[in-house]
């Protein structure tokens, strides 16, 4: 070999771009994992995680329902019923605990793309009702009406307005892809929860003709827990979507059809 030149081998792989030496540290992100599936897996996590506080929050309140049956009927009393009085904080964590894992929940779609602009606005105010329902109790009709209680009515308002809103445009560019059973169940519960908000305000409605108050024309407690419960199994579905949603490797291939984007709306 005369001096100063390569071998023909090594000249080959300058001429291909192949590397002759080891890799570099950074070559290989840290475990393995491309940033894409680590991302993916921080965000299913916190998918996870916002399902744990739902379930808490849940399981709370409705363990408050059982131990008040003597004192309030869940038939004709709304749930913040349980904001009043000496068991208020514990009612107050659990809504704001379904609140905070509702919001993880949206963050974890925003970040893998399921859900667009509008419909994360839409989930957030759902959470943003919820935490202003915690903080302000409402209406004491043993005292008569506070602004405390005109705030937690607007807020649930807020709140059973933009969960239904959410799910719907979350979940509908999804619906007929391949794989997408969990939009479909948070489709389904959105739009039970729009026909649950209609039948609420037909009702009223009619009442209010025939000059009843709005609360006399339903049992409004049997009434609010079903929209509740409603609008929570369309978050809980949303929730289990992200938390086994997994993004596709980055050259594409076996699981690209699981990436794809839908509207941003």
């Amino acid at each position: 070999m005369v001096p100063g030149t390569l071998p023909a081998r090594v000249k080959t792989r300058v001429k291909t771009g192949v590397k002759t030496g080891p890799r570099e540290r950074g070559d290989r992100p840290q475990g393995g994992l491309s940033r894409p599936v680590r991302r993916g897996v921080v965000v299913r996590q916190a998918a996870r995680w916002g399902l744990g506080a739902v379930g808490a929050g849940v399981v709370v309140i409705a363990g408050l329902d059982l131990v008040s049956l003597g004192e309030i009927n869940p038939l004709r009393r709304t749930i913040s019923e349980h904001g009043l009085g000496a068991q208020g904080w514990i009612f107050g964590f659990a809504v704001a605990s379904l609140a905070g894992g509702s919001a993880a929940i949206g963050v974890a779609l925003a970040r893998v793309r399921l859900a667009g602009i509008f419909g994360t606005f839409a989930l957030m105010a759902w959470s943003a009702g919820l935490l202003v329902t915690a903080w302000f109790p409402k209406h004491d009709w043993s005292v008569g009406p506070s602004l405390s209680g005109s705030i937690h009515r607007a807020g649930s308002l807020v709140a059973f307005l933009g969960l239904p809103l959410a799910a719907l445009v979350i979940a509908r560019p999804w619906r007929h892809t391949e794989g997408r059973g969990h939009a479909r169940f948070a489709f389904g519960f959105g739009l039970l929860s729009v026909l649950w908000v209609l039948g609420i305000g037909a009702t009223v409605l009619v009442g209010t003709r025939a000059g009843l108050s709005w609360w006399q024309v339903m049992p409004l407690g049997l009434v609010e827990r079903g929209l509740a419960a409603t609008e929570v199994a369309a978050v809980v579905a949303l929730g289990v979507w992200g938390a086994r949603h997994r993004p596709a490797p980055a050259g594409g291939g076996a699981g690209e059809a699981n990436n794809l984007t839908a509207p941003h709306v």
